[in-house]
């Protein structure tokens, strides 16, 4: 197992920079996702990695080995592909055993190996199956046993689950997880989609629309403490109200016009938070608590008006028109254990939070 470690990397296609002096360590044997909109050069960080493409400048190792100019045939790195690129004319084990064919394996190399990742992937059973008659799901089975069989250092995911339906995609990653446990391997996982970044990833990195990173840390770190307004709404849903940095009685808060104070905990100081700075606040839509009634205990309170429930199942969202104009949203998690109060369009309901769930960005 070998970290991957990206210096100053850059890349153009046709006269325009897609990535930019990259600087970026991916762990060893990790999961690490990389997180951002479409477009952003997440998929050309992996072709750089595979040796599909090379760099303009700056250099590229896997371990203590400078890769950067290595052909891909040298690289002990697979790739699992959107479209899955299979072989249509071979069956599910000559899919699965092509790689170990190329390198002039025994028979019965070839063949224990191949039940082996087979029964990794379930799909035991299925190895004279021809590939067009197989769903979705399992033909992504097979071209992560072909990726997988070869033992590569470093297994590369482009956005793997993009065409399967939600409750597949759900299913499959929890065997991506399980996978990669077993395997040890290093994964990095190019997806879009925050929820499956957010459910498989040890660690990932967000890159914003300019290709350039924002943030790295776990999942936990990226949702709670968002660095940038651009996180906080690329990963997950949030609130965000702008306002001014006072101090009240040593108490740090932001005063929102229109709606008075919203009282902060500040974890760590940044430089750019200095008392009367303009900056934005962030509150997690889980974070805020809905009532009809005065409830006491909580940092904040705003008021607002009902203008839409959505009913999840698991779930209920609300939007609340605050008397600025400002629509807050708010999740409820539906307990079957706890009779809950019945909020209805239009009720003037109270919203709170606690100043540790407030985070603070710049401006």
């Amino acid at each position: 197992m070998r970290q991957i470690r990206f210096e100053n990397v850059t890349k153009s296609f046709d006269g325009e920079e897609i990535v930019s002096g990259l600087s970026l360590e991916i762990p060893a044997g990790k999961f690490f996702a990389l997180l951002g909109p479409s477009g952003c050069g997440k998929t050309t960080i992996l072709r750089l990695i595979a040796g599909l493409e090379f760099v303009d400048s700056g250099r590229i190792f896997l371990g203590d080995k400078d890769i950067t100019h290595q052909p891909i045939y040298k690289r002990r790195v697979n790739t699992v592909f959107q479209q899955y690129a299979l072989f249509p004319h071979l069956s599910v084990f000559e899919n699965v055993a092509y790689g170990l064919r190329i390198r002039r394996e025994k028979e019965i190399i070839i063949r224990d190996n191949v039940f082996d990742v087979l029964k990794m992937v379930h799909l035991l059973g299925f190895e004279n199956k021809n590939i067009k008659s197989l769903s979705g799901g399992q033909k992504q089975r097979v071209a992560l046993a072909r990726a997988i069989i070869s033992q590569p250092e470093v297994l590369l995911l482009d956005e793997p689950l993009a065409a399967l339906d939600q409750r597949l995609k759900e299913k499959l990653l929890i065997e991506l997880i399980e996978l990669q446990d077993v395997l040890k391997t290093t994964f990095v996982y190019v997806t879009h989609d925050q929820a499956e970044a957010l459910t498989v990833a040890d660690k990932m990195a967000i890159m914003n629309s300019d290709g350039r990173i924002e943030q790295i840390g776990t999942p936990k770190q990226i949702y709670e403490f968002p660095v940038s307004r651009f996180v906080a709404n690329f990963v997950g849903n949030t609130n965000i109200i702008s306002g001014k940095l006072l101090e009240k009685d040593g108490q740090p808060m932001v005063e929102v016009k229109g709606l008075g104070n919203v009282y902060v905990f500040i974890q760590s100081q940044k430089n750019w938070m200095i008392l009367g700075c303009n900056l934005f606040v962030s509150v997690r839509p889980e974070k805020i608590f809905i009532s009809k009634k005065e409830i006491s205990g909580f940092s904040n309170h705003l008021q607002g008006r009902v203008e839409n429930i959505i009913y999840y199942g698991r779930s209920t969202q609300y939007t609340v028109m605050l008397k600025n104009g400002k629509k807050i949203i708010v999740f409820e998690q539906n307990e079957e254990h706890f009779p809950q109060e019945v909020i209805d369009y239009d009720d003037i309901v109270n919203l709170y939070f606690q100043k540790e769930n407030v985070v603070l960005l710049q401006e």
